[in-house]
């Protein structure tokens, strides 16, 4: 039984701890929390803009409560951690684990920036932990799917790709959010699961030109970036938080292949994911799979039980994805091109 501490008790802690129910061979083994605050266990009237918002609710005496990080961390019973806390701490949060040889899951995006994502991935390797950013959207169904079919070419080649998650602002954790200093704004939390999903089906891009503004947070809270990718498909994503309240929340992609056109839209309920295939029409496609977060806390365990670091997300593809959102930022400042090592 692996004993996972999680520290950062918002809204994705919430949605972690559901996803653990249906993950064989973890038990939530602590809960840390420098301001009290859930130490409970109790995440009742915790939500945010994705999964079914159900009210959470840890056994009482099933785990141990935390306020003091390196106490939790001195505990010899807790063998990994899942740092589910504001986007400002990881870096610490990450070393200090990694340093008193916890195995670490780290919500995205991986750090602030890009030179504090490299240290954590350095640091990872140096101890030898299992160290794997929690970029979900690689594990959910409908992304897993197409990102399948463009990498066997079963419909050819892809000609086009267009990706988009749009808000409003955040409902919780403005503080952070809202102070663009310490959240990078929707471009760096919001916007990074279609930039590394970019990178996921076509590679690092070898360019990005990128637009956008500000507007709550004093960061970029609204990107439209172009990836020059190898292969030339024409391959874009939007994203944003900064929609009217009452906007919601929405997240879609259309991809265009020589052979067919595939189009996910979350609006659509369950006919979400569109298939129009040359010569067959169109159909609804229905995928019976668990969801990214199941999928992503799965691989996690799989890879410390196996000993192996993860496969389907790596350390450097993490930091990666801080550094190509970092290009991006660069490019709306300067309204150029920016070339990508």
């Amino acid at each position: 039984m692996l004993n996972l501490a999680i520290v950062g008790l918002g809204f994705m802690a919430a949605t972690h701890i559901k996803a653990l129910r249906q993950v064989p061979g973890v038990r939530v083994a602590a809960l840390c929390n420098p301001s009290g605050r859930h130490l409970d266990g109790d995440f009742s009237g915790v939500a945010g803009n994705v999964g079914d918002n159900a009210p959470v609710k840890l056994e009482p005496g099933s785990f141990k409560a935390f306020r003091d990080y390196a106490a939790m961390l001195a505990d010899p019973e807790i063998q990994a951690v899942d740092i589910c806390a504001p986007t400002l701490a990881h870096r610490d949060l990450a070393v200090a684990a990694l340093r008193a040889g916890k195995h670490v899951l780290c919500e995205k995006p991986l750090a602030r920036t890009a030179a504090q994502a490299r240290e954590m991935a350095s640091v990872a390797a140096e101890c030898r932990r299992v160290f794997m950013p929690a970029m979900c959207l690689r594990f959910f169904p409908e992304w897993a799917w197409v990102r399948a079919a463009i990498g066997d070419g079963r419909f050819g080649k892809v000609l086009a790709a267009r990706f988009r998650r749009v808000a409003e602002p955040p409902g919780w954790g403005q503080a952070n959010f809202f102070d663009g200093a310490k959240s990078g704004g929707a471009l760096l939390d919001l916007h990074i699961h279609d930039t590394d999903f970019v990178q996921f089906c076509f590679g690092r891009p070898l360019a990005v030109r990128a637009q956008g503004y500000t507007k709550i947070s004093g960061e970029i809270d609204h990107v439209v970036t172009h990836y020059e990718v190898a292969g030339g498909a024409l391959v874009h994503a939007e994203g944003a938080w900064c929609m009217t309240p009452g906007f919601g929340f929405n997240m879609s992609y259309t991809v265009n292949f020589e052979r067919a056109t595939v189009d996910y839209d979350l609006a659509r309920g369950a006919d979400a994911l569109k298939l129009a295939e040359a010569g067959q029409g169109g159909r609804v496609l229905k995928l019976d799979q668990p969801d990214g977060y199941i999928g992503e806390l799965r691989h996690f365990a799989e890879a410390i039980a196996t000993g192996r670091q993860p496969s389907m997300v790596t350390a450097q593809e993490g930091v990666s994805s801080v550094e190509i959102c970092e290009a991006e930022a660069e490019s709306i400042r300067s309204g150029e091109r920016v070339l990508l090592g």
